[in-house]
């Protein structure tokens, strides 16, 4: 099968277009015949080892100290069941499922657990557009409702509004009630007014937040602001959440944890099918929609890397891969 893979840590251009084996099957595990993948922020800091501050040896123990050990990349996908473990029993062979894997998405075969974050995938939507679903709606999921508890009538900023979590943001935060203004570029304050957002802020043209905007959540997709910098434009009980934080933020999110007023907040997000299935069911309901910038051919995987680099993406990049 042909696969993209990297061997070595480094820019976009290290993925190569290859023919590997395909993936050795397990009496628990499902092998997809993918059809597409997503190229997310996290392929980004796996193949370019960007890992946030103070992470770096951590992230590297975690995917290969001296070179990757997983050469595939990509997680989120959508494809079709070509053969399924005797121990399965959720899946049957021609079923369309999309969801979260470790890795190895890239390729024309994932061999993923039955077990794993993965549903069936909607008629109603194609495979490009499940493969854009996993990573930022169970993100999005994680945060707002989950950590930060975004209650109705509150007031949210969403930084980074126009990028692969702060699309999902921005539309599960006005579902959820809140009053939402989203930041970007002058270039996508149509998308995000088109989402859903109350207000945009264009970044480009002043401060992201104005000093007694009074927000209830400042929520930082893409790591450009900080809490000091945040706090002058929080309510009295507001809580500043980055999405990710790095090794003084978890400390700041220590010491405002107890008592009262501004707080930082951290968290990870877990990918879970009940998740993919609520965000289905928003999907379904018109309350939520994926965001795709571009489809790329295999053959373009470097173009697709260098989307997700240049940090300037509208959504979700994704690669066609049958």
């Amino acid at each position: 099968m042909q696969a993209c893979v990297y061997e070595e840590y480094g820019p976009a251009e290290v993925v190569k277009v290859r023919e590997v084996t395909r993936p050795r099957m397990k009496d628990d595990d499902v092998l997809v015949r993918v059809h597409a993948a997503s190229v997310t922020t996290a392929d980004w800091r796996f193949r370019a080892s960007a890992f946030p501050g103070g992470f770096w040896l951590v992230g590297r123990l975690m995917v290969g100290l001296l070179r990757p050990r997983n050469p595939i990349l990509g997680m989120d996908f959508s494809g079709v069941v070509e053969e399924t473990g005797k121990r399965v029993t959720r899946f049957r062979v021609g079923d369309r499922v999309f969801g979260s894997a470790s890795g190895g998405a890239h390729a024309e075969y994932l061999a993923v657990p039955g077990s794993a974050p993965m549903i069936h995938k909607p008629d109603g939507l194609t495979h490009e557009q499940a493969a854009a679903i996993p990573f930022g709606a169970n993100t999005a999921l994680a945060f707002l409702r989950d950590i930060a508890k975004i209650r109705a009538s509150q007031r949210v900023l969403v930084v980074g509004a126009s990028g692969g979590v702060g699309v999902w943001a921005v539309q599960l935060a006005r579902h959820l009630g809140a009053e939402v203004t989203g930041a970007c570029s002058t270039r996508n304050v149509e998308l995000v007014a088109s989402l859903g957002a109350h207000h945009v802020v264009d970044y480009t043209a002043g401060p992201l937040a104005e000093p007694g905007a009074d927000y209830d959540l400042i929520f930082d997709t893409v790591g450009v602001t900080t809490f000091a910098g945040c706090k002058p434009a929080l309510a009295d009980a507001g809580t500043y959440l980055p999405l990710n934080a790095s090794v003084r933020q978890l400390v700041q999110a220590l010491f405002t944890s107890s008592g009262k007023g501004k707080k930082l907040k951290a968290g990870i997000s877990s990918n879970s099918s009940e998740s993919l299935e609520t965000a289905v069911g928003l999907i379904e309901a018109g309350a939520l929609r994926p965001v795709i910038d571009k489809v790329y051919p295999m053959t373009e995987i470097v173009e697709a890397h260098r989307r997700v680099d240049s940090r300037h993406k509208r959504g979700s990049v994704i690669v066609a891969l049958g």
